[in-house]
């Protein structure tokens, strides 16, 4: 007869060694993918100077940057509410 906590226990292992797999699945096996539009590749592609895969390349610089500057000012944002400058009274 199985107790309540064994079965918890059961299900316990069985959730992490499902986590435990997946990531060593994913550490040991990878694909390559090359994600780029067709049109994007193409316009790049048949430049010669390079002109446009700078500018290409730096707006996707300033898209990655929004959210770590949206991420900091929330974080900023709920550090000054919650250390603020308390009242004494």
């Amino acid at each position: 007869m199985q107790t309540k906590g064994n079965k918890i226990l059961k299900r316990y292992l069985t959730k992490r060694s499902k986590l435990v797999f997946f990531l060593l699945f994913s550490f040991f096996f990878s694909l390559a993918s090359y994600s780029q539009c067709a049109m994007c590749r193409a316009a790049l592609e048949s430049e010669e100077g390079g002109v446009k895969a700078e500018g290409i390349n730096d707006g996707i610089v300033y898209l990655m940057i929004i959210p770590y500057v949206l991420v900091a000012a929330a974080g900023y944002a709920i550090y000054k509410i919650k250390y603020g400058k308390k009242e004494e009274n």
